[in-house]
This record gives C-alpha cells, sequence and structure tokens, in this order.
C-alpha cells in the first residue's frame, strides 16, 4: 500500500478521496433528513429551500434544526478557511488535521445518537445536527482548499451542470466527464446506504462516514509524506 501512495498522482489520489466523501455526505444528509427531522446538514441549498417554505407553515416542516445546521456549517467553513489562509492549495498537515477533525466530531455524534436516539425537537438532537453541521462545513471548505475541480463534496448541483453544458450534446467535448457522473453517482449511493442503515440505527450511518473520514485523513497524510519523501532535494549552491 505505501509504494502505491508513494507512487500516486497527488491530482488522481485527491480526486478520489473527494469522491469517497462525496458518498459519504450522501450518507450523512440521509441521515440528517430522515432521521433528524427532515434536516441536510451537508447540503445547504436544501436547508434553505426548507427554511423558507416552513417560514409560511408548509407540511409542518422544521425550522430550529435548519437553522442550526446552516450555522453550523457556516462555523465550520470559517474555521477552516482560517486554518487554511497561509497554506497555498493542496495537502498539507493542516488539511490532514482538518480532515482527522471532520471524522472525530462524526464520530462523537454517532456514539451521541446510540446513547440518545433522536427525537425531534429534542436538545440532543439538535446538538448531534449542529456537530454534523459544523463537520460538513469543515469539509466542504478543505475539500475547496484543494481544488478537485467539479468535486466539491456537499452538492452536485453544480456538477450536474458542468456535466450536461459541457457534453457533446451540449456542444462542447465533454471534458471531466467521468468525475462528475461518479461524483453524482456516489453522492445517490450514499444516500441509498445512509436511508438502509437508518433501519438497523441512526448512528450507523455517522458512524460509517467517521470511518471513512479518518480513512481518507490518514491516506492523504500518508501520501504527502511519500511524497515528500521521493521529492529531489535541491542542491545549495556554494
Amino acid at each position: 500500500m505505501f509504494k502505491r501512495l508513494r507512487s500516486a498522482e497527488p491530482a488522481r489520489l485527491h480526486l478520489v478521496l473527494m469522491l469517497i466523501l462525496t458518498f459519504s455526505t450522501g450518507v450523512i444528509d440521509a441521515v440528517g433528513y430522515l432521521g433528524l427531522d427532515r434536516v441536510f446538514t451537508g447540503n445547504m441549498t436544501g436547508n434553505v429551500v426548507i427554511l423558507g417554505m416552513a417560514l409560511i407553515g408548509a407540511d409542518h416542516l422544521p425550522v430550529v434544526g435548519p437553522v442550526i445546521a446552516l450555522v453550523g456549517f457556516m462555523l465550520g467553513a470559517v474555521i477552516a478557511g482560517r486554518t487554511l489562509r497561509s497554506e497555498s492549495a493542496g495537502w498539507s498537515r493542516r488539511t490532514t488535521a482538518l480532515f482527522t477533525t471532520v471524522g472525530a466530531t462524526l464520530a462523537a455524534a454517532a456514539v451521541a445518537l446510540f446513547v440518545h436516539p433522536p427525537r425531534p425537537e429534542d436538545l440532543v438532537t439538535l446538538a448531534v445536527t449542529a456537530a454534523l453541521a459544523l463537520a460538513m462545513g469543515l469539509q466542504a471548505a478543505t475539500a475547496r482548499h484543494l481544488s478537485v475541480r467539479d468535486v466539491t463534496t456537499v452538492v452536485v448541483t453544480s456538477t450536474l451542470t458542468g456535466l450536461a453544458a459541457d457534453s457533446r450534446l451540449g456542444g462542447k467535448t465533454g471534458a471531466h466527464a467521468g468525475r462528475r457522473f461518479a461524483a453524482v453517482v456516489l453522492i445517490l449511493l450514499g444516500a441509498t446506504a445512509g436511508a438502509a442503515l437508518l433501519h438497523v440505527h441512526p448512528g450507523l450511518g455517522v458512524l460509517l462516514t467517521a470511518a471513512l473520514t479518518l480513512g481518507v485523513a490518514l491516506v492523504g497524510g500518508i501520501a504527502r509524506e511519500r511524497i515528500q519523501e521521493r521529492a529531489p532535494e535541491v542542491p545549495v549552491r556554494a
């Protein structure tokens, strides 16, 4: 495995890792919407729409949950932005630390769900919602810093737009169609997996995303170290 990481092309490796996180976001949003009183913790567009409809009392939609998720997500993005502000684009030790923090936060949320099953408007449930949204904000901003084109890990609307507009039917060459299609399929499969795991326990989906995120942090961190080891040393002039 280490030999593969040593020879891995950073751009390709980062793409694969971000696609894994895209799958995990599908899991988290399924858990949030179906298990945490119709709240998205990764897809903030969905929360804004739900909140807009809830403000006029449509279908008894929640208000508190989406607001908490929006605030938590933005806070997570702010923290990641400030942490990475002095870093150039690409994987760094801070990137590894942020993804590790995301995984640890998700793991803590999973434990909370195992101890205290979610209930609408319950304080513990709202705290879990806040933690998941914070983690997704951290993830999204960190993934943005890596600059993997067309893979934000949290939404696929722009990905679908690019897939259609840049396709041959759209008069273009279809560049990056593979990664765009993969991102859409993976978030779909993640949502399917999250919904299926809910039938067993709400904490299982969150625990799965925690494991995937920690795995991404580990692989990305090791790959960075291996790539630096094989980088040629710059000779020092006398």
